[in-house]
C-alpha cells in the first residue's frame, strides 16, 4: 500500500447565489439591487478561486468525499429569490463540474438534506452518475489503509460555541455501540456536515468533526435568525500505508463576506 489523500468537501450548494459555482456560471446575479449582484458576483469569483487554488495545492487526490448538499435546490422559502439558477438539472451540471475539477480517480457521496437535494427525488443521485461515483447513499464507511471513516451529512447543531461539540461525541459514542453489537464498522474518524462550522474533538484513538462548507454567506434565514460562525472550506487526511495519518483544513478569507459599518 501508498500513502493515500483522501479530501472532504461538503454543501457545495451549487445553484445559490453563495454556493460553489463554477466559472461557466458566473455572472451578474439576477435579483435584488445593483450593490447586492455586484456582491455575489464577486463572492462567486472568489469562492471558486479559492476551491481552485486549494485543489491544485492537494493534487494528486486518491478519494474525494462529497459529503452532502451539492446543490441547493429550487429554494421554494425564499420564493427562489437567492437562487443563481434554480434549474435542479443545471445545478447537477453545476456540482458535477465541481466535482469533476478534482481529478480524483474515487469518489464517494452522501445524500444531503431534503430541502435542497430532492423531498422524494434523490436528484444528488444523477451528480453521482455524472461523475461516475464509486457509491452515493445516506451513510457510508471508508476504509483507506486500514483507517476507517464513518461519513453522514446531517448533524445536529448548537446555538452556544461549547455545544458544538456535543452533537459528534454523541454520534461517535452511538458508532460506538452499534459496532459493539457487529451492526456497523467502528470508526477510527467520524466526519459530518451541514452545520457550515468546523469543529473537531477526539480521544487517543479517535477523532471526529464538522467539515466547513463551500457555500459563503448569503441566506436570508442565515443572515436573520442565526449567530453562529461561518466557515467556509474544506479537509484533507494524508493516510499512510502503516495507518497512521495527519489531516489538515483549508478555511477561505473572503472579501466579499466582509461586514462593514454605515457612516452616517
Amino acid at each position: 500500500m501508498a500513502e493515500k489523500r483522501i479530501v472532504f468537501i461538503s454543501d457545495l450548494h451549487c445553484g445559490h447565489r453563495a454556493g460553489l459555482t463554477p466559472p461557466d456560471w458566473q455572472s451578474e446575479f439576477r435579483a435584488g439591487s445593483k450593490t447586492q449582484r455586484n456582491k455575489f458576483a464577486e463572492l462567486q469569483r472568489e469562492l471558486w478561486l479559492f476551491y481552485a487554488e486549494t485543489i491544485n495545492e492537494l493534487r494528486p487526490v486518491d478519494v474525494l468525499v462529497v459529503n452532502g448538499d451539492a446543490i441547493d435546490g429550487k429554494g421554494s422559502l425564499s420564493g427562489g429569490t437567492e437562487q443563481r439558477e434554480q434549474d435542479r438539472i443545471e445545478q447537477i451540471d453545476m456540482a458535477a463540474a465541481c466535482i469533476q475539477f478534482v481529478e480524483a480517480p474515487t469518489v464517494v457521496m452522501t445524500y444531503g438534506t431534503a430541502y435542497h437535494t430532492g423531498q422524494a427525488e434523490d436528484w444528488e443521485l444523477l451528480v453521482a452518475n455524472a461523475v461516475g461515483a464509486e457509491k452515493i447513499g445516506s451513510h457510508e464507511w471508508l476504509e483507506v489503509n486500514g483507517v476507517v471513516f464513518d461519513c453522514k451529512h446531517h448533524i445536529g447543531t448548537s446555538s452556544i460555541p461549547h455545544g458544538r461539540f456535543t452533537a459528534i461525541a454523541r454520534d461517535k459514542l452511538w458508532n460506538e455501540l452499534w459496532a459493539s453489537h457487529d451492526e456497523q464498522p467502528k470508526a477510527d474518524v467520524l466526519v459530518r456536515s451541514h452545520c457550515h462550522y468546523h469543529i473537531h474533538c477526539g480521544g487517543a484513538d479517535w477523532l471526529a468533526l464538522t467539515t466547513p462548507a463551500l457555500q459563503g454567506m448569503g441566506s436570508k434565514y442565515g443572515s436573520r435568525r442565526c449567530s453562529g460562525r461561518v466557515d467556509v472550506g474544506l479537509v484533507w487526511f494524508d493516510v499512510a500505508d502503516d495507518g497512521s495519518y495527519a489531516w489538515d483544513t483549508a478555511i477561505a478569507r473572503l472579501d466579499a463576506q466582509r461586514a462593514e459599518p454605515l457612516h452616517v
